[in-house]
């Protein structure tokens, strides 16, 4: 399993919590081992760059995401082929905003934007309340078991 964090952002960030909590999403969603997950923390600045350039949207938004081969959760019996999952970016300062408003740790809020942004790797969406409330309750559930405490409130919409 190849997860790769890398800090451009200038704040500090636990980054051994995100590759454990991501082992931890590939394990409970039967993603092949051998997958591969880049997660690249970004300042608002490069944030901003990136939301124009994949989203046509100005501003810098919290989390990004790039799926590569297509990947969709696997089954015990039938785990998800090898891969290249893709990558994630993450802006830990419009992070700090959220989880201030949230009530919760900017620790929670990287947490819950690492998991929501795998689970859009995966082909989760949120567009329809039918697909909310699929990946926001297996959001939920991941942070959950992941934490041992009740997953933070939802920042992203």
């Amino acid at each position: 399993m190849s997860i790769e964090v890398n800090n451009e952002s200038g704040i500090q960030v636990d980054e051994s919590a995100l590759v454990a909590l991501s082992r931890y999403i590939f394990e409970h969603l039967y993603i092949n081992p051998q997958a591969e997950l880049s997660i690249l923390l970004v300042d608002e600045p490069a944030m901003e760059k990136l939301h124009i350039e994949l989203m046509d949207e100005p501003g810098a938004t919290d989390v990004l995401s790039v799926p590569m081969d297509e990947l969709t959760p696997g089954t015990p019996g039938r785990p998800t082929p090898q891969g290249m999952l893709g990558d994630i970016a993450i802006c830990p300062q419009v992070a700090k905003v959220q989880a201030r408003n949230a009530g919760h740790s900017l620790q929670d809020e990287m947490l819950l934007l690492t998991t929501h942004g795998i689970l859009h790797l995966l082909g989760y969406d949120h567009a329809e309340p039918e697909e909310k409330a699929e990946m926001f309750g297996l959001q939920r559930e991941l942070l959950s078991g992941f934490t041992g405490k009740e997953a933070p409130a939802e920042t992203t919409q």
